[in-house]
């Protein structure tokens, strides 16, 4: 009885022994498996935190998109507007020097002889208004003879074109007693128009002597002329000279006066009325 009492406590201290063995075993299990677990729930949350990230870079990437697409309609339709300003102006600025340029009011001729410091003051006085609008008034020295100071003087100014007029053909006055620079002189203006009108081709020429200064207005008065003398196939000539052209007695600076005196002393030409007298010019006091 003894015998088997201690066989039965053997055997249950062995059986105590199998499962403290198997319970050890299956917690090692056990725990093996909850780190796997929690290192694939780490690893899961970890792409799953990724894949977030990229769809938020995504969705991030296509808000771009749609801006830069939105931004560049914007462009398209500013550069279609800027075009259409550009053409516009282009074509402004084709019309402006085609006004401006390619066709000139009139050419301005400042007729000289033998006074040097004479024509400088003029040159000085056409200058000071003419500069910024040289391309409607072109200006001209026109010589009569070979006056060096006179020559030196108009070739020292870039501004302006220079003609010389040299008549080396004897004069025969008609009446005695007349002067032989009168004959001359009217020789100088009918070489100096037709160069003028014919040959450089304007449609209208201003002259002036050499002994004159202008007006600030003298060019605005000149450029409104012009179509009145053109549509008004009456007029003569257009003169900017009046004898009583002073503040003491100017009472509307906008009247103009029509007149049968020809006053001269800077005066406005058209070629229509050139074409005219050019062939019956007189040889003296024109």
């Amino acid at each position: 009885m003894a015998k088997f009492f201690c066989d039965f406590r053997l055997l249950l201290f062995v059986a105590a022994v199998v499962f403290i063995y198997i319970q050890m075993r299956l917690f090692a299990t056990q725990s093996q498996y909850a780190d796997r677990l929690a290192a694939s729930i780490q690893a899961e949350n970890h792409c799953t935190s990724q894949m977030q990230s990229l769809i938020d870079q995504i969705s991030l990437q296509q808000g771009r998109i749609v801006s830069l697409q939105e931004e560049r309609k914007r462009r398209d339709q500013e550069c279609g507007q800027m075009k259409s300003l550009v053409q516009d102006l282009e074509r402004k600025e084709v019309r402006r020097l085609i006004d401006k340029v390619q066709v000139p009011v009139a050419a301005v001729v400042i007729m000289a002889c033998n006074r040097a410091d004479y024509l400088e003051r003029t040159i000085n006085s056409v200058l000071k208004y003419q500069r910024a609008i040289s391309s409607r008034f072109p200006l001209f020295v026109s010589q009569d003879g070979s006056n060096s100071n006179v020559k030196n003087k108009a070739l020292s100014y870039d501004e302006l074109s220079y003609m010389q007029h040299l008549d080396f053909e004897s004069v025969q006055t008609e009446r005695p007693g007349e002067l032989i620079a009168y004959y001359k002189i009217s020789r100088h203006y009918k070489w100096a128009l037709g160069q003028l009108f014919y040959k450089h081709n304007f449609s209208r020429v201003i002259i002036l002597e050499d002994d004159m200064e202008i007006a600030p207005d003298f060019f605005d008065y000149f450029e409104a002329m012009a179509t009145l003398l053109d549509k008004d196939k009456s007029i003569m000539a257009v003169s900017s000279w009046n004898d009583n052209g002073q503040k003491q007695f100017v009472h509307d600076p906008y009247e103009l006066y029509r007149s049968d005196f020809f006053p001269g002393l800077g005066w406005m030409l058209a070629r229509s009325t050139w074409d005219e007298l050019s062939p019956k010019w007189p040889k003296a006091y024109p």
